[in-house]
């Protein structure tokens, strides 16, 4: 019996490739790609590579190739059905059992992905050509929506007196059509009524793509309608389980390591009409255990940005109650609060998008501080109040499932408390204070060289290096002249101090005329300044290690060109590429 391509698919879309690979296979990132050596062969040189935007792995040494499935199956000796049991339950799903209610809940499937189908591809062509749909098409202008964000989205609208009922039942039983939650019996009226009647629609897609339910929203001011209503749930839709845009934004987990979540359909739109496609929207209910760990498939930053008003702080409140339970040393959570009465839609819009990631960047706070400063709010100076508010943040803290997490967010609790209370534990208020102090710094230091690459950082040494030996330098000038640099400001550095030392017999650093603030920086953070405090009156181990860093450089450049030349191998499989790639390899190996 087979497995149902839905049930399949979820599978594939909840697990990037190099998730499954990263627990056999150790990978380094390289562009767009990830490498590691051949699990198939034994080798020296990567040749094995994964690529999560086209969901498939390849191997230059053996040429095996294939999705998770196949790789699970062929490195761990797994049948199919085994491979599925184990991939699902990495993905957090049930494993799926066989049976008669399986099969008629797979044939109710296709004829609720259908209807549902049929339903979305209406209501979306009818706003892009019915002239009768102005009104709605004017709503979307003001607010500054166009037609490919109408498309890409495929919103809908869903007239006030439709008749889409009375085709659907031409072609589908009455009860199913119910089924979905798009229609509903008035029994007073005696009449099939549509659920979305009068309001813009925006379709709610499975993790697949395909859509799973609707969000509709009014255009005109009603002081007896609400302003948005979410489908019911039903068989194939469950509001704790699924997000709006998960099925787009989870393809930009490639390029970025967050993901902002929001709290409507129109924040998520005008988000990405102004650039930023990183963004889900929870379905109108508290978030779920099950939404954060979805989200932590795909990304390790969690934005959580809601409405700047009473009603969206308390929603942000419930999440993060809920989802520091779930957290995990590789994963953040962080809450971003825009001005009073403002929106994520309405904030970027007035704003742009630098100015809205520079916002982002400048208010986040994590979610542990988030917890604590709610809760120091309502501690008042005394005994009581402040047992109230420990016993408070214990609570929370022993809620968190991993012990690794739960330890560090207590004793930041502990730690802060501390110091509201400077008359009781003085000792330990003390020792908090200067540990803090030197991890202040510490932070400060790691902070700003995680934001330097390798190569920048290899760059940096071979600077140094040059810098602090000018004198040296000018007789080996020929072992300097073919090293390639990439970083842009260090290569015009590089050719700049070449050109000195090429042109002026007799050099010193203040003659270099390069701003002394990069000079600060590359000093501050070149990684062979520690070696060079051992060796700096050794000529020929300043010149071993020039010509170490030089080799570093072209390996480099090697190791790019062959990752162009695998990506492009990818594509068109051709025996020339290939042939060009096996020779820039064997250069590798020489060097």
């Amino acid at each position: 019996m087979k497995y149902p391509k839905e049930y399949l698919e979820e599978i594939k879309t909840r697990l990037k490739v190099s998730t499954v690979v990263s627990k056999y296979v150790s990978l380094k990132k390289r562009g767009r790609e990830y490498v590691g050596l051949s699990p198939f062969k034994n080798e020296k040189t990567p040749s094995f590579t994964v690529n999560d935007e086209k969901e498939f792995y390849h191997c230059f040494a053996t040429s095996e190739h294939g999705n998770i499935f196949d790789f699970v199956m062929k490195t761990q000796n797994f049948k199919f059905g085994e491979a599925v049991k184990h991939l699902a339950n990495l993905a957090g799903m049930q494993p799926y059992i066989f049976s008669k209610q399986d099969e008629e809940r797979e044939k109710k499937w296709k004829i609720y992905s259908s209807i549902f189908l049929e339903y979305v591809d209406f209501y979306h062509n009818q706003l892009l050509k019915n002239e009768k749909y102005s009104k709605a098409r004017d709503y979307l202008k003001n607010r500054s929506l166009d037609k490919d964000q109408v498309k890409k989205f495929k919103i809908g609208f869903v007239e006030k007196n439709p008749n889409l009922f009375e085709e659907l039942k031409k072609n589908y039983l009455i009860d199913d059509l119910l089924e979905t939650g798009l229609f509903y019996f008035d029994e007073k009226k005696n009449i099939y009524v549509e659920r979305f009647r009068g309001r813009l629609i925006f379709p709610i897609n499975n993790i697949s793509g395909q859509p799973i339910a609707l969000g509709g929203r009014i255009i005109e001011k009603s002081d007896f309608l609400a302003k948005y209503v979410n489908s019911p749930e039903t068989l194939f839709f469950k509001k704790g389980s699924n997000l709006y845009n998960l099925d787009l934004a989870r393809k930009m987990s490639n390029k970025f390591e967050n993901i902002f979540l929001v709290e409507g359909y129109m924040d998520v739109v005008g988000l990405s009409k102004n650039g930023i496609e990183n963004a889900v929207a929870n379905l109108g209910t508290s978030l779920t255990d099950k939404q954060i760990f979805t989200l932590n498939q795909f990304f390790n930053d969690i934005v959580i940005c809601f409405d700047g008003d009473d009603s969206g702080y308390k929603a942000a409140l419930r999440a993060a109650e809920n989802s520091i339970r779930g957290m995990k040393p590789e994963k953040q959570i962080s809450f971003l609060f825009l001005p009073d009465q403002e929106d994520p839609d309405s904030f970027i819009n007035k704003n742009g998008k630098e100015y809205f990631f520079d916002y982002s960047r400048q208010n986040k706070i994590s979610i542990h501080q988030f917890l604590f400063n709610h809760y120091k709010k309502y501690t008042q100076n005394n005994p009581s109040s402040m047992a109230i508010f420990e016993k408070k943040l214990r609570s929370i803290a022993n809620t968190i499932k991993d012990n690794y997490i739960k330890k560090y967010i207590l004793e930041y609790f502990i730690k802060e408390i501390s110091g509201l209370t400077p008359y009781t534990n003085q000792n330990q208020r003390n020792f908090y204070t200067k540990n803090t102090r030197s991890l202040e710094k510490t932070k400060k230091y790691f902070t700003e060289s995680q934001s330097l690459s390798g190569i920048e950082l290899k760059e940096f040494s071979l600077i140094y290096l040059v810098v602090n030996n000018l004198n040296l330098m000018r007789d080996y000038i020929h072992l300097l002249k073919d090293i390639k640099l990439f970083s842009e400001v260090n290569k015009q550095i590089f050719e700049k101090i070449v050109f000195k030392l090429k042109s002026e017999n007799d050099l010193s650093v203040d003659q270099l005329d390069i701003d002394i603030q990069l000079i600060d920086k590359i000093t501050k953070f070149a990684p062979i300044k520690h070696i060079l405090q051992k060796k700096f009156n050794k000529d020929h181990e300043i010149i071993e290690l020039l010509e170490d860093i030089a080799r570093d450089l072209n390996n480099y450049n090697l190791e790019f060109r062959i990752q162009e030349l695998e990506s492009k191998f990818s594509k068109d499989l051709s025996e020339t590429t290939f042939n060009e790639l096996k020779e820039l390899k064997k250069k590798q190996n020489v060097n």
